[in-house]
């Protein structure tokens, strides 16, 4: 179709509609609306621009004006109930295609996470959004104080930076369960990177994790399951960095593959805490502050507001009752082990 033609498709009965209704002073039917919202929808989903579309009808209004009866302004008040009529038939034919498309993109994007379709079909519609699931993919996800739609601003203004800095490398920015993901080529480091940054200031000092890269249509669901363990492990262990991933925490899931073994451990190696005064938790605190400053006793003791004296003896006193002493190398891996699990089970506020 030219685009002499095109205005012809969609100004059918323009002229006489104009020439009547101008005459009379009347205004149009709900008839004659109902037909120009009608065209309005079929030059939308003839993909049209509306533009293009307004313009052909001035220039009909132009050519008919000389033979077109009545006042001037009953004529151009005519011309806006008819255009005006038109560019809602357009306009709902758009949102309803946006509606659509958006529906479409979140059903691929739960099948994708889920794992729950057909997985050459999966990789079949992935190329829409423009994924090739033969390729390795890693998945970056960024969880804030809120949740986020990927309608909101925050993951709009994300989206927008990574298409500024990277334009399209077959990257898909979405949302799930109000967190903000990012799904890319597996290769492409650079990319999840400056996604941690550009996520991690647009939530407000929100963390990201990012899974390793894995293969296949599959790979995506289960780099995004690692990305989810890791901010659940963070959580649990308290762990502050603003980006993680899971490539650097491996020990953690081995620790907790055999959760009886390492309940056992905890319960064995530093039951006997529950029977100091106050608990086991201030004790348990003390190990945890030790460990993480490199078992420095200055640098524990500022951690925890203590002096290196009360630190000494609180040291002293776990050696005491576990048997344990957590200044002697022979010791302090296994006492080390104990306190990761020990924060993993949540004990001793959770019963092993």
């Amino acid at each position: 179709m030219t685009d002499r033609e095109l205005p012809e498709q969609y100004l059918d009965g323009y002229a006489e509609i104009l020439s009547q209704v101008s005459t009379t002073g009347r205004r149009l039917t709900r008839d004659e609306l109902a037909s120009r919202r009608a065209l309005g929808e079929q030059a939308a989903e003839a993909g049209h621009g509306l533009r293009a579309l307004v313009s052909a009808h001035l220039a009909a209004t132009r050519t008919a004006w000389p033979g077109s009866p009545g006042s001037a302004d009953g004529a151009l008040a005519t011309v806006h109930q008819i255009i005006d009529a038109f560019a809602e038939g357009y306009e709902r034919a758009q949102l309803l295609a946006v509606r659509q498309e958006e529906a479409a993109r979140r059903e691929f994007i739960d099948d994708l996470l889920y794992g729950r379709s057909d997985l050459g079909r999966l990789a079949e519609r992935a190329e829409r959004f423009g994924l090739r699931l033969s390729h390795a993919h890693a998945v970056a996800v960024a969880q804030g104080s809120a949740a986020y739609d990927e309608g909101d601003p925050v993951p709009r203004h994300v989206e927008r930076a990574l298409i500024s800095r990277f334009g399209d490398r077959n990257v898909l920015l979405t949302t799930k369960d109000g967190r903000l993901l990012c799904i890319a080529p597996g290769h492409q480091e650079d990319v999840l990177a400056y996604f941690a940054e550009q996520a991690h200031v647009a939530t407000d000092g929100g963390q990201v994790a990012i899974g390793r890269p894995q293969p296949g249509p599959g790979g995506v669901v289960q780099s995004y399951e690692e990305a989810l363990g890791v901010l659940e492990l963070a959580e649990r262990l308290d762990l502050a960095d603003p980006v993680l991933r899971a490539a650097d925490l491996l020990v953690y899931p081995v620790l907790t593959r055999d959760r009886q073994a390492m309940a056992d451990l905890v319960a064995g190696t530093l039951g006997p805490l529950t029977t100091a005064r106050g608990g086991a938790q201030p004790l348990l605190d003390t190990l945890t502050a030790y460990f993480e400053s490199g078992c420095v006793s200055a640098e524990a003791a500022r951690r925890l507001t203590l002096s290196v004296r009360a630190l000494t003896y609180r040291l002293e006193r776990i050696h005491k009752l576990t048997g344990a002493n957590p200044a002697d190398p022979a010791h302090r891996y296994m006492l080390q082990t104990a306190v990761i699990g020990a924060r993993l089970l949540a004990w001793p506020a959770k019963d092993l």
